[in-house]
């Protein structure tokens, strides 16, 4: 309780002090009492500089040689403070809470800047012969470290979904458990080690003014659609013949078993692309994923892309056509996808703010088959090139949203009602007549006979 209490008292100081939209918490914790020793002082608003939280990390007169770096999509002190409390006795940060109050030493720093941490595997590249090692929350035990040179393990957890309060503390449970193991299980194979738990992003970000929200069909560069590396895929002279890139890559098997791709993917790429194929007119792209210990025990995701010259148009097309799902290499198995607009100019490479089989994505998935009807895919800001691409990089992207909207299908309707009333209007106002002779009141008055 006295480290939530602390906690508390630090999430109510950066709340006041800190504008969190660039800062993130770590947590430290090391088997070595003398470890943190170098601790930055944290006063009331203080941000933990690159320079401060690399001073954390020197290697002199220590027998620490493995740092472990738990990193999770978002992350912010509150996060500490509402998920332990919110629900009573389940508190779902409780081993990260016990290995901090049992730890030799630790460190709590509310506000890290959010560049530190992205930039840390590069800094220790640059300052000498480091081990990075990208992991996974399934198959630590079976890492090989090495003794001879430092190590950094770098574990990615799940994602945190931010839209339910109860899904994403089901989450947190769930990031905390395997910290907890793979701690243990460091501990019980005698390293001496550091472990970090922060996030790339604070979770909770304050919009500015050039933050808007855009709506229509655009060309997105690289530097502007993603913010992390695409995932590239070589032909025989090593040559990258594919590129593509997702926030979010997302399949559920029988609206129950999800599998988030996104790590795999497009984080730690350790994902198999070694089936993939190039041509001028056909190429493929395949994602074999291995889920050890699971009823799929792997999956492969299988996208084709054709490039084909339309006389109507006087230019090549390239198009997205279907996407395959081939669980457990059961190729009779197999769930298939039509696209239904996924298509730009051969010269660029295709975008969407989402695709899947929601119809009410931009890019709509079409099941075909049977088995297809027991998936669901959901991609998020997805972006792939199959031709033409140059220098490693995406060509401009043809966005996935149509000229016409259905916000302007709306005002254009609205306008037509509108323009019908007003020239009805004008019409009857046109045929309005007047009387050919009027009342004289100095002259003889107007009799009309009258038959009987």
């Amino acid at each position: 309780m006295q480290l939530l209490s602390g906690l508390l008292l630090l999430s109510s100081i950066c709340a006041s002090g800190v504008n969190s939209v660039s800062h993130v918490p770590a947590l430290l914790w090391s088997t070595e009492s003398s470890a943190l020793g170098t601790a930055p002082t944290v006063n009331a608003g203080h941000i933990t500089s690159s320079h401060e939280f690399y001073q954390l990390l020197k290697q002199e007169d220590r027998k620490v040689n493995l740092f472990v770096l738990f990193l999770q999509d978002t992350l912010s002190i509150d996060d500490f403070t509402y998920y332990s409390t919110v629900y009573g006795n389940e508190n779902p940060l409780n081993n990260v809470q016990d290995i901090l109050e049992s730890s030799p030493s630790s460190l709590i720093l509310p506000s890290v800047e959010m560049k530190t941490i992205n930039n840390l595997p590069s800094y220790l590249k640059q300052q000498g012969d480091w081990n990075i090692v990208n992991s996974d929350i399934f198959n630590v035990s079976s890492l090989e470290v090495d003794n001879h040179k430092p190590n950094l393990i770098l574990i990615r957890l799940q994602s945190i979904p931010r839209s339910d309060k109860n899904s994403a503390a089901m989450v947190f449970a769930e990031n905390d458990k395997h910290i907890g193991r793979i701690t243990q299980e460091l501990k019980n194979r005698g390293f001496h080690f550091t472990a970090i738990y922060t996030g790339k992003k604070p979770s909770k970000v304050v919009k500015s003014f050039d933050m808007v929200y855009k709506n229509g069909r655009e060309l997105l560069a690289t530097d502007t659609a993603m913010a992390s590396t695409p995932l590239n895929v070589t032909n025989a002279s090593d040559v990258t013949c594919i590129l593509i890139y997702a926030q979010k890559f997302l399949l559920t098997a029988n609206k129950t078993k999800p599998f988030d791709l996104t790590n795999a993917t497009f984080e730690l790429f350790s994902v198999n692309t070694s089936l993939s194929e190039c041509s001028d007119t056909n190429t493929t792209l395949s994602l074999v994923y291995s889920f050890p210990g699971n009823p799929v025990s792997s999956i492969e995701v299988r996208l084709y892309m054709t490039n084909m010259f339309y006389a109507g148009s006087a230019r090549n097309w390239f198009k997205l056509e279907s996407v395959m799902i081939i669980p457990n290499q059961d190729m009779f198995r197999n769930a298939t996808f039509r696209t239904t607009y996924a298509s730009t100019p051969a010269e660029y490479s295709y975008h969407c703010q989402q695709i899947g089989t929601s119809s009410s994505y931009g890019e709509t998935l079409v099941p075909t088959n049977d088995e297809a009807k027991s998936w669901d895919i959901d991609i998020f800001e997805f972006q792939i090139q199959g031709f033409n691409i140059m220098n490693n990089r995406f060509s401009y992207a043809s966005d996935c949203t149509s000229f016409f909207t259905p916000a302007i299908w709306m005002g254009l309707v609205s306008c037509v009602i509108l323009l019908w009333i007003l020239s009805y209007g004008i019409f009857m106002i046109m045929q309005l007549t007047t009387n050919d002779k009027f009342d004289d009141p100095k002259s003889q008055p107007l009799s009309v006979p009258q038959g009987e």
